[in-house]
């Protein structure tokens, strides 16, 4: 790689972050975390065929269910190193108690697109996830490659119970209810075994700790992670007495 090309993607990566404080730091909805119990969800972006046969799985297998973020225009879509899931698939997860989010139907980064297109874009996908079941309340929403949008923050805030970033911090306190804290479970897998430390740490201080993930199997993206990595990760959760929880079922509970 040139050093031009290296100077380039960091320039890239400090914008990405500036906007990330900027949008965390001027929310235009806030939730007060303030749970008795320690509470963790597991959820899943773009939702590739492994995340229904392997982590629906596991989490079906422990009496939980998770919050699985849709694409539309992803579905049924092969690529090199993953399969994403079909509408049959998505059908599959609602029968089951599984919640269906939103992840834009073109999973574009939202601060690129205008109001109208970003609008027309949610409308489609929320159409979408309508005909595969029809949602109680608001849907609950995540963002693409985790990126928000300080000039469409009011549009999340109207629209979602909530929209989840990354930053890998757990939900304490006053936070965002357009840009949640999520916390990544990727490879390697030493490194997202490590993440029962974040389990101990929301059991000794009860907020809410939302996981996402990609694909899961013995071969993950770097992106995923695999079934023995999940299966602790869920596992050590429910025994060491967390709620564990869609994200639509935990806010039922994380303010007091």
């Amino acid at each position: 790689m040139s050093l031009l090309s290296k100077v380039s993607g960091k320039l890239v990566y400090l914008r990405e972050r500036v906007a990330e404080r900027a949008v965390r730091a001027l929310p235009a909805s806030t939730l007060n975390v303030a749970c008795r119990r320690p509470i963790v969800s597991f959820t899943f972006d773009d939702v590739p065929c492994t995340a229904l046969s392997a982590g629906a799985k596991i989490l079906e297998e422990n009496g939980v269910r998770g919050t699985f973020y849709i694409a539309g225009g992803l579905l049924n879509r092969v690529e090199p190193d993953r399969n994403i899931i079909s509408e049959e698939g998505c059908r599959e997860l609602a029968a089951a108690g599984h919640e269906l989010g939103c992840h834009t139907f073109g999973h574009e980064i939202v601060h690129t697109l205008s109001g109208r297109a970003l609008r027309d874009n949610l409308n489609r996908n929320g159409a979408l996830l309508d005909s595969f079941e029809p949602p109680f309340t608001k849907r609950n929403f995540a963002y693409p490659y985790n990126q928000g949008s300080l000039r469409h923050r009011q549009l999340f805030a109207d629209r979602y119970q909530t929209a989840r970033g990354g930053g890998d911090r757990i939900n304490r306190g006053k936070v965002n209810r357009g840009f949640l804290w999520g916390m990544e479970i990727r490879q390697p897998e030493q490194d997202a075994l490590a993440l029962v430390r974040q389990i101990d740490d929301v059991v000794r201080e009860p907020g809410w700790l939302v996981f996402f993930t990609h694909d899961v199997s013995d071969t993950p993206t770097p992106y995923g992670c695999t079934p023995s990595t999940f299966s602790t990760l869920v596992r050590y959760a429910i025994s060491s007495g967390c709620l564990v929880l869609p994200v639509r079922d935990a806010l039922q509970h994380v303010e007091s």
